[in-house]
């Protein structure tokens, strides 16, 4: 689990379970995306809350968690400044 401290003071991170957030303080958490089936039950996550794209479709829901936890990192994590 990454932890980004904004210079504002903020923290951001993708959601996981390995760290307490309560712990450093009170967490805002929202919604970064979706991942669900499609007709052919294969996985789409779509990252339209954060104005960003539909990844697969998968054959694993695992696959399509990865994929999705891959791009929060490399395109949403860290803030444009």
């Amino acid at each position: 689990m990454q932890l980004v401290i904004t210079p504002d003071g903020a923290l951001r991170c993708v959601y996981g379970e390995a760290i307490d957030l309560h712990a450093l303080g009170s967490p805002s958490v929202s919604r970064a995306s979706h991942v669900e089936p499609d007709e052919q039950g294969r996985w789409i996550a779509d990252l339209s809350p954060v104005n960003g794209p539909n990844l697969g479709p998968f054959d694993r829901r695992s696959d399509a968690l990865a994929a999705e936890s891959r791009w929060l990192e490399t395109h949403w994590l860290i803030p444009d400044g």
